[in-house]
C-alpha cells in the first residue's frame, strides 16, 4: 500500500463531514439547542462520535438504530457491549414490564427471588460461588478493590498499561519509559498521583508483572484476560496461567474483569480458557441494557471478609449503594442470561464475527494494507498496524485519529455504525450475514478510496 496522502485524506474527511451534516441536520439542531447539558450531551463521552456531534436516537431494536432524521443504521457498536443482547430483547422487555407493571416495585431495598437465580447462573458460567450486585461494572470494580485491600492488608493494586476498568482511579495508568507508574492522560481530578495507589505492568510481559508483585504491597492485580479498550490485545500462550501463578506466589489476589471479554463465549474467557480468579467482575451486557453489574468471590475470599468483624459492609463501609441489586435489574439479568445470551446465541454471534474478520482480512491482503484485525469471540477490531500489537503501549502507538474518523464517517454515512472511540464491531443475536457483508463491502470501498491517487 502506498503511503497515505494526508492532505488528500483531510479533504476526504471534509467531504464525509459535509455528507454527515446534510443527512443528520436534526441531530445537529438538537445538539446546538442543548444549552443545559455539560458538553451539550447527557454524558460527556457522547462527544466521541465522529462528525462533531452525536446522532440523536429515535428508536432502536435488535441490531438496528434509527436517528431523529430517519436514517437507519446497522449497529455494530451495541452500546460498547451494553447492548450485546441486542436493543430491547423481547424476553428482557417482558420481564421488566412485568416487574414494573403486574408485580410492581423497582427500588424497595428488598430482594426478589430473581437475585438467587442470577447468582446461581453466574456461578454456573464463571465459577465464582458467591455474588454481590452493583449498577455498573465500574462500581463492582471499585468495591472489589476495597475488599481486596481489606482482606490482604496491603495498600496497592496492580493494573496493566492502557487497561480499562471503568472510571476507577487506580486503573488510569500507563507505563513510563523507564517502567515507572504514570497516569493515563486525561484523568480528571485524581485524589492522588496514581503511583501512590497502583503499580503498573505491561500486558504479555511477565517480567513487569513479577517486578511489581515482588514489592509485597500489592493487594490485587486487576485485569481483563484480553485488553479491549485500546484495540483487542490477546494474551500470548501461557501468559494468563503464569500471571495466576505469580499472584499465588506473592500473595496477591487476582481480579478478572470480563465486562467486555464476555464476548468470548457464554462464560467469557474464564470458562473458555479455564481461568481461576479470586474475584470476578461483570457488567453491562448481562442486563440487556438495564443498568447492572456484579462481582463474584471465592469461598476463601469470603472467609477472609468474615474475619473482619469491624468492616461495616451493611452500612457505611464504602461498599454498596441504595439502588444496587434492585429488583428491576435482577429481573432483567435473569431474563437476559436465561433467554437471550444463550449458548446458541453465542455460537451465532461468534460465527458472524469470524465472517466479519475474514472479510476485513481479505481486503487487507488484497491491497497489502499494513493493518491488522483481532477477534475475541463475538467481538472484533481493526488496528492501523501490522502485526497486531502485543501490549497496550504498542496498541496505543498504533492509533490514528484521521484514519479512524474517515472510516467511521464513511461507514455511518452509508448506514453502518462502528463503536465511537474504537474500531470495534460487536455481534448480537439479531445480527445477520447480510449485515456483516455490508460492512465488508464498505470497508473495501473505503480502503480503495483511501489508496487511490
Amino acid at each position: 500500500m502506498p503511503a497515505i496522502d494526508r492532505t488528500r485524506l483531510g479533504l476526504m474527511i471534509e467531504a464525509e463531514r459535509a455528507t454527515h451534516t446534510s443527512r443528520t441536520a436534526s441531530s445537529l439542531a438538537a445538539f446546538d439547542a442543548a444549552d443545559h447539558l455539560l458538553g451539550r450531551v447527557p454524558m460527556t463521552w457522547m462527544n466521541k462520535w465522529t462528525g462533531g456531534y452525536p446522532l440523536y436516537l429515535a428508536r432502536a431494536h435488535g441490531n438496528r438504530v434509527t436517528d431523529i432524521d430517519g436514517n437507519e443504521y446497522v449497529d455494530f457498536a451495541l452500546g460498547d457491549t451494553g447492548s450485546m443482547a441486542g436493543h430491547s430483547p423481547a424476553p428482557t422487555i417482558a420481564a421488566v414490564q412485568e416487574r414494573i407493571g403486574d408485580l410492581g416495585g423497582i427500588t424497595t431495598m428488598m430482594p426478589s427471588l430473581d437475585a438467587e437465580w442470577v447468582g446461581a447462573e453466574l456461578t454456573r458460567r464463571f465459577g465464582m460461588p458467591l455474588w454481590s450486585f452493583s449498577l455498573t461494572a465500574t462500581d463492582a470494580n471499585r468495591w472489589a478493590l476495597r475488599i481486596a485491600r481489606m482482606v490482604t492488608g496491603r495498600p496497592k493494586v496492580m493494573a496493566f498499561s492502557y487497561c480499562y476498568h471503568g472510571s476507577v482511579d487506580e486503573t488510569f495508568v500507563v507505563m513510563g519509559a523507564d517502567g515507572r507508574t504514570e497516569p493515563r492522560g486525561g484523568n480528571v481530578g485524581p485524589a492522588v498521583h496514581v503511583s501512590e495507589t497502583t503499580r503498573v505492568a505491561e500486558f504479555n510481559d511477565l517480567a513487569s508483572v513479577e517486578a511489581g508483585l515482588a514489592h509485597g504491597d500489592v493487594a490485587v492485580l486487576v485485569m481483563e484476560p484480553a485488553l479491549t479498550n485500546i484495540g483487542i490485545v490477546l494474551p500470548e500462550p501461557g501468559f494468563l496461567e503464569a500471571v495466576r501463578a505469580l499472584c499465588t506466589e506473592y500473595g496477591t489476589l487476582l481480579l478478572i474483569d470480563e465486562t467486555h471479554t464476555i464476548s468470548a463465549g457464554p462464560g467469557g474467557c474464564t470458562a473458555l480458557w479455564d481461568l481461576h480468579p479470586d474475584i470476578f467482575v461483570i457488567g453491562k451486557s448481562i442486563g440487556g441494557g438495564i443498568p447492572c453489574g456484579a462481582y463474584g468471590i471465592t469461598e476463601a475470599v469470603a472467609a477472609q471478609i468474615r474475619a473482619h468483624a469491624e468492616a461495616d459492609l451493611v452500612d457505611v463501609g464504602g461498599v454498596g449503594g441504595t439502588l444496587a441489586g434492585n429488583v428491576l435489574s435482577t429481573a432483567a439479568m435473569r431474563a437476559t442470561l436465561g433467554k437471550v445470551l444463550t449458548d446458541a446465541a453465542f455460537a451465532h454471534m461468534v460465527s458472524l464475527a469470524t465472517r466479519f474478520t475474514e472479510g476485513v482480512e481479505q481486503t487487507l491482503s488484497e491491497f497489502d494494507v499494513p493493518w491488522s484485525i483481532v477477534q475475541l469471540g463475538a467481538r472484533t477490531e481493526y488496528r492501523f498496524t501490522s502485526p497486531a500489537p502485543r501490549t497496550g503501549t504498542e496498541s496505543a502507538a498504533a492509533h490514528d485519529d484521521e484514519i479512524e474518523e474517515y472510516l467511521h464517517l464513511y461507514m455511518s454515512n452509508r448506514g453502518v455504525l462502528m463503536t465511537p472511540f474504537h474500531n470495534m464491531a460487536l455481534m448480537c443475536p439479531d445480527t445477520t450475514a447480510v449485515d456483516v457483508d455490508l460492512h465488508t463491502r464498505l470497508f473495501r470501498e473505503a480502503v480503495v478510496a483511501l489508496m487511490t491517487p
